[in-house]
């Protein structure tokens, strides 16, 4: 049986975040994680500031790219 603090953690949790999961080569996931160290950050840390970085730069280049076709 789970204790009540587990039970209250996976019902907060279950609410309040969403899971993603992501699938590396065998092996892959030490690189990862060694690197997330290095940089202070979990391996959740660094990927969640991965996604946010990129999906950044992403909207830079799609806004430079829109700007570039109306000038045309």
């Amino acid at each position: 049986m789970a204790k009540p603090q587990t039970v209250a953690s996976n019902k907060y949790n279950a609410k309040a975040y969403d899971s993603l999961r992501i699938v590396v080569k065998k092996g892959y996931k030490d690189t990862v994680q060694a690197h997330a160290a290095a940089m202070g950050e979990s391996i959740n840390g660094f990927v969640n500031r991965a996604i946010r970085e990129q999906m950044q730069r992403d909207q830079a280049d799609k806004s430079t790219l829109t700007s570039r076709e109306s000038d045309t």
